[in-house]
Formats: structure tokens, sequence, C-alpha cells
């Protein structure tokens, strides 16, 4: 059966210390870890901390002190392949991972209106922060923008899988926030058994143009995570 692919290591690590910085772990102005220090307590390579880290020095979020070390600084948005991603641990970041469960061209729901397609790609996934799964998803992604999707097409990030092979990118999303019954296709894993009442997201993703193309709905276990939106200054 074909898998769903991992980003690539040094953007997991990226993207983990981008969450970390957001969370607070680190204050602006803080010096990180010296790099063979940091790199053991990721279990990297020295060379693939580096790589992550000029990732973050090419975000703005790290200034590199030739002699001294790295220090950290915050910035309000960040181009991050987990950007829309809300769900952390309580503690604040996590690694966010995904595991598809199917991929299928179906009619559309009864859902908000998504592109003009009469029929969208169905994309259910386990969601994982660090090793635990946390939620359940449904994405429905307009038809009209491929004829087939399978799930070796996709990574850890979908708005990444979009920019990259599809041409779309997602400028803004629009989320409800409440509670719902855990659905009756949960995978067992999840923790939570069908019907039981966990954190819901319904969120609808549009390109810098305002169109919808995107239609998704999220299950979290709120003993686990919780969403997060954070706002920088206006």
């Amino acid at each position: 059966m074909s898998e769903s692919q991992p980003l690539p290591k040094y953007i997991q690590i990226s993207e983990r210390l981008i969450r970390e910085i957001a969370a607070g772990h680190f204050a602006d102005g803080a010096r990180l870890p010296p790099e063979r220090e940091l790199a053991a307590d990721l279990g990297i390579a020295v060379g693939t901390l580096r790589k992550s880290l000029g990732d973050l020095e090419t975000k703005g979020l790290l200034e590199r002190v030739q002699g001294s070390g790295n220090y950290v600084r915050h910035k309000p948005e960040v181009d991050s392949v987990y950007a829309f991603f809300r769900l952390e641990r309580f503690a604040g970041g996590g690694l966010p991972t995904a595991e598809v469960l199917s991929v299928e061209r179906l009619p559309k729901p009864n859902a908000p209106d998504f592109g003009p397609s009469a029929e969208g790609h169905r994309i259910r996934r386990l969601r994982r922060l660090d090793a635990d799964v946390v939620a359940l998803e449904e994405i429905w992604l307009d038809g009209g923008l491929r004829n087939v999707i399978t799930k070796a097409d996709l990574s850890d990030s979908l708005y990444l899988y979009y920019r990259e092979k599809l041409g779309v990118v997602i400028a803004s999303v629009v989320d409800r926030i409440g509670v719902a019954e855990t659905p009756d296709w949960a995978d067992g894993r999840f923790g939570q058994t069908a019907g039981a009442s966990v954190g819901y997201i319904e969120r609808i993703g549009r390109t810098s143009a305002g169109d919808a193309v995107e239609y998704s709905r999220t299950w979290f276990d709120m003993d686990k995570a919780r969403y997060v939106s954070r706002m920088g200054k206006g």
C-alpha cells in the first residue's frame, strides 16, 4: 500500500523550532545551545541541524553570529509549511506529522462551496504531535484542480503539496471551533470511540484571490491538544 511521504528531516527540525519559538519556548534574543549539543538533543547529525538553522535564518527567525552562536529573533508571521496548523501540545509546540488513511474522488458533501467542480478529493488522515495521535482530519479539495490524487502523492504538509504540485497557495482560512461527535470512521489509534465528544474545527481555505478551494473538518482530543491562533500586531 502506498504511503504519504514525510518531509525532509531538516525541514521537520526547522518546523519544530519555528513552532517552539512561536510558543515562547525560546525568548527573543535567546542564544540557542551549541550546535553539537542541540543536534545530540534532537537526535540528528550536525550537518542536518545546520541546514535547519540556515532555513530559520532565511526566514528571519535566527541571527547567526560568527564566534558567538545562534540567536532567536521573534517575528509575528513566518513562512512555515505548518503556518495554518493550529493544534499544539498544552505546553506549546510539538512537531505535526500526518498519516493518510484514504484518498477518494467523490461527489462533494453538503458543505460550504469550495470550487466549481461537482466532485472533490476526500483525504482522511491521522494527525500526530510528536509521537501522539491527537486528531482526525477529513479534507476536501476541489476536483477541478487535479483528476487523480493518490496517497503516494501527498506529504505530511498538504499545503506544501498544494503549492508545489498544484500551484495553489492557501493564503487565508476561516475556522469555526466547537465540539462535535467523533465520526464513525475513526481509527482506533485516535483513542476516542465513535460518538464521543471531542474538539472540532471546520475550515474553509482560500487563495489570495479569495477563491475557496478546500473544505476540511478536524476532530481533536481535548485531553492531548489545544487550538491556538496567534496574531501579530497590526
